[in-house]
């Protein structure tokens, strides 16, 4: 199963991460939408699991849950928009990936047997951070990332 990871949008729906995403059979947005339109554009490519982020405290975007868990391909997915507000005890929980945006900083680590996946900004560059989305794929041998710099 491919999933693909995307945040810190901030209302802008690059076309280069639409092309990034185009083979996900699911997305998952972790919040910064900054425009629900995002949302609907993710959707006529794949089922689309998003949450709000702190830009999103206002308007439709703020209807959207703060923290979503989803499974996957059989593994268990929990999103929160920054890390540092980790409101579970992953390992207890039994979350394979925790999905979070807010730093705009691309990353994937390893702790405990628990994937930390920040899939980065796809929005507006923020200072010479790269603009990027995650891929994620679940197979028999477990859970894979990699992150896709997207060339704007």
């Amino acid at each position: 199963m491919l999933i693909g990871v995307i945040s810190d949008t901030h209302g802008l729906l690059r076309p280069e991460a639409l092309v990034a995403l185009a083979e996900c059979e699911q997305i998952l947005h972790a919040g910064d939408v900054g425009n629900p339109e995002i949302l609907g554009a993710l959707k006529e490519i794949a089922s689309v699991t998003a949450i709000r982020g702190n830009v999103d405290v206002r308007g439709a975007c703020a209807e959207l849950p703060a923290t979503e868990a989803v499974e996957l391909g059989g593994r268990l997915f929990y999103m929160i928009h920054s890390v540092r507000d980790l409101d579970i005890d992953p390992v207890a929980a039994e979350v394979d990936v925790v999905v979070s945006g807010h730093s705009h900083k691309p990353g994937i680590e390893r702790k405990k047997g628990v994937m930390y996946l920040n899939p980065g900004s796809a929005g507006p560059r923020r200072f010479e951070l790269p603009v990027s989305v995650a891929l994620v794929t679940v197979g028999e041998d477990g859970v894979e990332a990699r992150i896709v710099e997207l060339e704007v």
